[in-house]
């Protein structure tokens, strides 16, 4: 997805560092409106093209300076109740009716900030012990976990839960919902062997800087 040069030149300069980093309201201006709508627009572009949102996300968190290290970790979702792959899913997949397939889900955190939640069924046969192991017992993120197989995604749904250019225009601040834009993709590995089906839902945190004037 390629974005036009002047969506491109507004994201160089919002990206720049702000000198205060707060969960700050956005005055509802026809500037900020933008801005956001720009914002979305071109994060969304942007983990779309790449091969790990993890890595996209630990870049945005550090430009806009969401925490004192820009740090992803994958936060276990508590009382998570198990769930099995779909027959969908496993042809996604690339597996049969009895192989097994693992079921994660987590939020993935910048400091205190939430950027994204995330389920995730993958096949531990198709990684490492050592990356299987890492995915049990530490908060890395699996983007990272699994970076030695060079994955790379194809998205197969994506929907932008928000327009900032559509806002209601009346009240005095920006109105930014929990929920912004998901995408649903699955991961391969440099052979092409699908490995994991993500569904990601990026969260109003990403946002909890100001606007730039």
């Amino acid at each position: 997805m390629r974005l036009h040069p002047g969506l491109g030149l507004l994201l160089s300069c919002a990206l720049a560092p702000s000198p205060v980093a707060a969960e700050a309201a956005w005055p509802n201006t026809a500037a900020n409106r933008w801005q956001a709508e720009a914002l979305i627009q071109g994060l969304n572009a942007e983990i779309l093209a790449a091969r790990s949102a993890t890595s996209v996300l630990e870049r945005w968190c550090g430009a806009h300076h969401l925490a004192a290290e820009a740090k992803i970790v994958a936060e276990p979702v508590a009382d998570t109740p198990p769930r099995q792959p779909t027959p969908e899913q496993r042809a996604r997949l690339g597996v049969g009716p009895d192989e097994k397939v693992r079921y994660r889900h987590v939020r993935l955190r910048c400091g205190d900030h939430v950027l994204s939640e995330a389920d995730n069924f993958y096949v531990p046969a198709r990684l490492t012990s050592e990356m299987n192991k890492a995915l049990e017992t530490t908060d890395t993120p699996f983007g990272k976990v699994v970076k030695p197989l060079e994955p790379y995604r194809r998205t197969f749904a994506a929907m932008n839960l928000w327009s900032a250019a559509a806002a209601p225009k009346e009240a005095a601040t920006l109105a930014i919902p929990a929920n912004l834009f998901e995408h649903r993709a699955v991961l391969y590995t440099r052979e092409n062997l699908p490995f994991s089906e993500v569904d990601e839902i990026y969260r109003r945190d990403l946002f909890d800087f100001p606007p730039e004037r």
